[in-house]
C-alpha cells in the first residue's frame, strides 16, 4: 500500500510503486479532472502539482509521490474561486476543454512563482501544454488577467 496526500486529503492506494501517478489519480481515486494525453510527458493534460511544482503525472511513478503534497485540478479551488480559474472564465478561454485541467495548473506554478511574467515567459512556461482548439492567445490574456489578483494581499 502507498500512501499519498492529495489535495490535502490522505489516500491508500494498493498500487505497484511505478505505477504512473497519473492512473492512481484517475483510476484508482476517481480524480478525473486530470487527463491524459499522450502518456509520454508532451502535451501537458495530466498536469498536477507535485510539491508545489508543475508536474506531468503520467511521466511520474506513484513513487515519487510519496510524502509530497500532491495537487490536481480538483483541489486547486473546489468552488473554482482560483485566479486562474476565475480568468480563464471571464476570458472565455475554453473551447472544448480537454487539455484545460493541465493548462490552468500550469499557469497557476507559474503565477505562485511570478506574478507578472514576460510574454516570453508565458509562452516559454506554457509551450509544453498543447491546445488542439489553438487557444493560445486566450490562455495568455487569461494569464495577464490572474496575475493581477494573485499580486493581491
Amino acid at each position: 500500500m502507498i500512501s499519498l496526500d492529495i489535495n490535502g486529503k490522505k489516500y491508500m492506494a494498493d498500487v505497484s510503486p511505478d505505477t504512473p501517478l497519473l492512473w492512481v489519480i484517475r483510476e484508482h481515486l476517481r480524480l478525473t479532472g486530470t487527463k491524459f494525453g499522450c502518456g509520454a510527458g508532451l502535451c501537458g493534460a495530466c498536469t498536477v502539482h507535485l510539491d508545489g511544482d508543475a508536474t506531468r503525472a503520467c511521466a511520474t511513478i506513484v513513487a515519487d509521490a510519496v510524502g509530497k503534497p500532491v495537487v490536481t485540478i480538483e483541489g486547486l479551488s473546489p468552488t473554482g474561486a482560483h485566479p486562474v480559474q476565475r480568468a480563464w472564465l471571464a476570458e472565455q478561454v475554453t473551447q472544448c476543454g480537454y487539455c484545460q485541467p493541465g493548462q490552468i495548473m500550469q499557469a497557476a506554478s507559474l503565477l505562485a512563482e511570478d506574478p507578472n511574467p514576460s510574454d516570453e515567459k508565458i509562452m516559454e512556461t506554457m509551450k509544453g501544454n498543447l491546445c488542439r482548439c489553438g487557444t493560445y492567445p486566450y490562455i495568455k490574456k487569461a494569464i495577464k488577467k490572474a496575475g493581477t489578483e494573485v499580486k493581491k494581499p
